[in-house]
């Protein structure tokens, strides 16, 4: 309908004034005069802007009685304030200091295993022992000749106190004694070896060489494990190292159980790999029922920035201008759900699922287009259909 009025304005004019204008616009230029051309240019652009003046007032009493216009409609939300919490979100495995392969001290055959797999045992039990290749009769042996010294130290004791023979005898009598006493200690603990005990507290998951065979320092016969102290570790990228660090909150899941739990970060390395530009944390992992294992996958949600007061909007409704800036549009001076959309220009910083932060650019209560967005022009006039809180 506005094209209409506009085309049959212009035609009017035209066809009234057109022929005689052109004929003294030839006249103009034919003269070849400099000043007379700039003049006719001048009255020209003059009678131009009038036209346009009165189309501007046509058109805009075209849009008041016009009651068929098409206004493109649009659903709207509005700009307010709420809490805003950002996780930084990674994956780690389970990992325990206390799973370890237990090794003998010394060569010989495993002539017994004390315990089974699965079985739970505590620091310092028995579980296997080794062939000690006669050294239980040599202490045996050195235990007497140990005796037999400290009884003839005793006598060479009681008679130098007396101040009766020589000192020389006390002398090597005592000497004799505790190098048989250090003989004794030194081949209990040699034949303390021949004994294979749990380093700490925990389960025997494996066994690893049967009874019979021959062992050796070095060579696994044992798997325990202690599923009481677990941790996750994963490596964090360097730009983290300020907001994620020991005491964090962290929220753990494990999607093979479909079990989660809260948890806190109980170290933070202080070495960033040159490699991969990270560094390490653990996140402890309480185990109560025992059913998280070592080197099971676990996700990691890390809130490493909140702002209780922050403005968040759709990612989708965010556009981008030639000069990479990034703005949304406005709906402004609202009259009977009719309004004019406006750029908006914004800065926006942490996104969060399918929400992002403005962090300038919008305001408290502020109308923001939703839907339609993408088809909205500046300056145009929208109708709002829905305006969602």
């Amino acid at each position: 309908m506005r094209n209409i009025y506009i085309l049959l304005l212009g035609t009017l004019i035209l066809s009234s004034c057109g022929d005689k204008k052109q004929q003294s616009l030839d006249a103009v230029i034919a003269t070849q005069d400099l000043s007379q051309i700039r003049a006719k240019k001048d009255e020209l652009n003059a009678k131009q802007t009038e036209i346009s003046n009165q189309i501007k007032k046509l058109n805009d009493e075209i849009a008041k009685l016009d009651t068929n216009k098409k206004v493109p409609q649009v659903s709207t939300f509005s700009v307010k304030e709420e809490n805003f919490n950002h996780y930084l979100e990674l994956q780690g495995n389970v990992q325990t200091k206390k799973n370890v392969i237990i090794s003998p001290e010394m060569n010989g055959i495993l002539t017994a295993i004390y315990v089974k797999e699965g079985q739970s045992v505590r620091k310092g039990q028995a579980l296997a022992k080794i062939d000690d290749n006669g050294l239980s009769n040599q202490l045996a042996q050195l235990k007497v000749q140990a005796e037999l010294a400290k009884t003839t130290y005793e006598r060479q004791k009681r008679v130098w106190d007396q101040k009766i023979g020589s000192e020389i005898q006390f002398l090597q009598a005592k000497a004799n004694y505790e190098a048989q006493k250090n003989a004794v200690t030194q081949l209990e603990k040699t034949l303390a070896k021949t004994n294979i005990t749990a380093p700490f507290s925990g389960v025997i998951d494996d066994i690893i060489i049967e009874q019979g065979n021959l062992v050796s320092p070095g060579m696994g016969v044992f798997r325990i494990v202690n599923l009481g102290n677990m941790y996750i570790e994963t490596d964090v990228p360097e730009s983290y190292i300020t907001s994620v660090n020991k005491g964090k909150n962290v929220e753990v899941e494990f999607p093979i159980l479909g079990k989660k739990m809260q948890s806190t970060i109980r170290q933070a390395g202080n070495f960033i790999n040159p490699a991969n530009r990270t560094f390490k944390i653990e996140v402890l992992v309480p185990n109560k029922d025992g059913n998280i294992k070592p080197n099971l996958t676990a996700k990691l949600k890390i809130n490493d920035y909140s702002n209780e007061s922050a403005i968040l909007i759709p990612q989708s409704i965010i556009s981008e201008n030639a000069k990479g800036e990034q703005y949304v549009f406005v709906v402004k001076n609202i009259n009977n759900k009719i309004g004019t959309a406006e750029k908006a220009f914004i800065k926006t910083g942490k996104t969060q699922g399918d929400v992002i932060e403005v962090l300038s650019g919008l305001s408290k209560g502020l109308e923001v287009v939703k839907e339609g967005a993408r088809s909205v022009k500046d300056k145009q006039e929208v109708e709002i259909l829905t305006s969602k809180i």
